[in-house]
């Protein structure tokens, strides 16, 4: 299981997500370009040691990102879908992306996706913080897979 982040804007986010990673065993693919620095002293604080600990892929856009991935499954998380993370089935390679803080995925990106699915939530909010998206969908992800570290 992979966790995929297009265009980052915020680096602690992405440190939180990169710690994520390396607690549940998931590797971290980084679309660029970012909205900051990768030597940002911030990621490595957000990360902690723990950035020692996860496998980090940095990629020139989303183009390079999807030859590199192969034939893994990419399931997008949007606000846009009607399918539920809880009702989607999740297969232990799936590759699971989530857009840019302010703006998630243009429409190629999410029509180049073999998947979406959503955080089902309150309609009177926009949508959860990156990282936490992310920890909820690879929670499910690997509970559903049997992945979970013992």
């Amino acid at each position: 299981m992979r966790l995929a982040l297009f265009e980052p804007e915020i680096a602690g986010n992405v440190g939180a997500v990169l710690r994520l990673g390396a607690c549940m065993g998931a590797e971290v693919d980084l679309i660029e370009p970012m909205g900051f620095a990768w030597d940002d002293r911030r990621v490595r604080r957000a990360a902690m040691d723990y950035i020692d600990h996860v496998t980090v892929v940095r990629h020139a856009g989303f183009d390079a990102f999807r030859c590199a991935i192969g034939s893994r499954r990419l399931v997008l998380f949007t606000t846009k879908s009607r399918q539920s993370v809880f009702d989607f089935r999740f297969r232990a390679d799936d590759v699971l992306l989530f857009g840019k803080e302010s703006a998630g995925v243009p429409d190629a990106v999410a029509q180049a996706c073999d998947a979406r699915v959503r955080i089902p939530m309150r309609p009177q909010v926009r949508s959860m913080n990156l990282a936490s998206s992310a920890a909820l969908a690879l929670g499910e992800a690997l509970r559903q897979t049997d992945g979970l570290p013992g």
